[in-house]
């Protein structure tokens, strides 16, 4: 029987891992340097988790910040339109107090009030339209409310009055002018 020597002097150490071998994980079945690619796996996640949820953040502000500067745009340009409109409404006023004295001011009164309105509407990019009767029907610009047989020379499809005036012009029509229409005579059988 041999003596074993119990001061650990001289012992032969327990196996582990050599020098340059991988450890292997007995619980999760991952050796070292798997782990370590896991862990940094799981930074980069978060890393880019963090960026996701501050880019979220970023875009939400920004809806909210698009929003309430295109509520201030429509408020300024509303108020620009009304302070636009306030002389001809003092005009109108001013109409108004001298209704009882000569019906000929009245009337020119009231038409320099509608060529100030006018002037107001081209101000804004919708210029007044009355197109001259003769001048070819054009849908695009035109509406027609109300048609007549051309009468001996005149051109069928073209305007004969303008019964309300347009504004505008081309893609930026307010309104189309309101005209009455040369349509060719039935012919009769």
């Amino acid at each position: 029987m041999t003596e074993q020597n119990t001061d650990g002097a001289g012992a032969t150490p327990a196996p582990g891992p050599a020098e340059g071998a991988e450890h292997t994980d007995t619980t999760t079945g991952t050796t070292g340097e798997q782990h370590d690619e896991v862990g940094e796996l799981r930074a980069r996640v978060a890393e880019l988790e963090g960026k996701w949820r501050t880019a979220a953040a970023d875009l939400d502000n920004f809806r909210k910040r698009t929003a309430r500067d295109a509520e201030r745009s429509r408020e300024l340009e509303r108020a620009k339109v009304a302070r636009e409109w306030l002389p001809v409404l003092d005009n109108l006023d001013i109409a108004l107090q001298h209704a009882g004295s000569d019906p000929t001011a009245i009337v020119e009164g009231v038409q320099a009030v509608r060529d100030q309105a006018s002037g107001v509407l081209g101000r804004l990019g919708f210029p007044r339209r009355e197109d001259e009767p003769g001048t070819a029907f054009d849908p695009a610009r035109h509406e027609a409310v109300s048609t007549v047989p051309a009468a001996e020379g005149q051109e069928p499809n073209t305007i004969v009055q303008t019964v309300r005036t347009g504004y505008g012009d081309g893609d930026h029509q307010l309104r189309p002018p309101g005209v009455v229409v040369a349509v060719a005579p039935a012919e009769k059988s």
